[in-house]
């Protein structure tokens, strides 16, 4: 048998949220016992006890015999499921999977990466863990505590896939082979975002356009008439005989449709 740890456990008269709400203000943990050749058990933890067990526990997957002071016979189990409190952080609800001793059984064990990647360490690469645990079958005693994944030699470019894993004395993967475990990647180019200093430059050190306000004035010192054409402002070279007659006003004779009026008589 691999890491295995004790708990102990009571069994669980009241049900129902209150009931459970009782249980965490006296520093007890509503569980849940379950397997497949058994029906669901109820079950209570102490706190603090949990707490140790946790901890013990670490990020790996471990056997847990549990010991209920009402039978003499012991549960072998492992932590299916564990919920806490998002604000709070306490343990609100613990689920226990039951095994039996000479039966595979499927769980889920993390990733533990071994060594400094070659792609890390000389071609400036970064190290990303695409899957953090595996599904994996096995008997109770072959149960590992981690999958090890050496990337020593891995380059950059480079994944390590499930099929190409260390096989492991007794254990079966269930994942598929070509699922990527841990891969070698080019870092992501930093990308710097630069203010369009010469375009604001240009733009605030370019003439102003004819007829703006504040036109530079012409070669020969007099200021050039605005853009578009001002009603008091002559045609350009002076000559006042080839001006244009100026736009009939709203509700004349052109606005109705009739002819536009001459122009005045010199």
């Amino acid at each position: 048998m691999k890491t295995q740890l004790t708990l102990n456990v009571a069994p669980r008269t009241q049900t129902g949220r209150s009931a459970s709400r009782r249980l965490r203000k006296i520093n007890r943990i509503p569980a849940i016992l379950y397997g497949k050749h058994t029906s669901p058990e109820k079950l209570e933890i102490e706190g603090s006890e949990f707490f140790r067990l946790v901890k013990a526990v670490s990020g790996r997957s471990v056997l847990i015999e549990l010991q209920r002071g009402d039978r003499p016979e012991k549960a072998l189990s492992f932590l299916q499921e564990v919920q806490r409190d998002p604000i709070t952080d306490k343990y609100l609800h613990v689920d226990l999977h039951e095994v039996k001793p000479d039966e595979t059984f499927e769980i889920r064990v993390p990733v533990h990466v071994l060594g400094e990647a070659y792609g890390v360490k000389k071609e400036a690469g970064v190290l990303e863990i695409a899957s953090h645990a595996l599904r994996i079958r096995c008997l109770p005693k072959d149960l590992p505590a981690v999958i090890e994944v050496d990337v020593s030699e891995l380059h950059v470019g480079q994944t390590i896939k499930i099929g190409e894993l260390k096989p492991i004395a007794g254990v079966e993967f269930l994942d598929s082979k070509g699922q990527p475990v841990v891969a070698c990647v080019e870092p992501v180019a930093e990308i710097v975002t630069e203010a369009p200093v010469a375009t604001a430059a240009a733009a605030e050190g370019a003439p102003a356009a004819a007829g703006a306000p504040g036109a530079a004035p012409a070669a020969d010192g007099k200021t050039p008439a605005p853009a578009g054409g001002d009603a008091k402002a002559g045609p350009a070279g002076g000559d006042k005989k080839g001006a244009a007659p100026a736009a009939p006003a709203k509700g004349m004779a052109a606005a109705a449709g009739g002819k536009p009026a001459a122009p005045a008589k010199k």
